[in-house]
């Protein structure tokens, strides 16, 4: 019996992940309209680029990143081609010479 309940345990932990990564919206099934839209009306979203890849994008303008990390331009796959978004990062230490 309690193997049973392991297998089935184990089987609601797939259905859950599985649903829960489809849950993510696709810049691959948007515009770049669309996409940004998102990002502004959420200020910051978890979106899937690839079927295996995601990432936290942001508003330009905002308080999403902590520090030390600022909003940098990053590009994402739409339907349409590139599209100019923003994630937050570690900005490059500057060299002085």
């Amino acid at each position: 019996m309690p193997i049973c309940k392991i297998v089935l345990c184990a089987a609601a932990m797939m259905v859950a992940a599985t649903s829960f990564a489809s849950a993510r919206p696709d810049t691959r099934k948007m515009t770049c309209a669309q996409t940004q839209a998102l990002i502004q009306s959420q200020h910051a979203v978890v979106l899937s680029t690839g079927p295996n890849t995601y990432d936290r994008y942001i508003r330009q303008f905002g308080d999403e990143c902590d520090a030390p990390f600022i909003p940098m331009v990053a590009y994402v796959p739409t339907s349409g081609g590139q599209c100019m978004v923003y994630r937050c990062e570690q900005p490059s230490p500057q060299v002085s010479e």
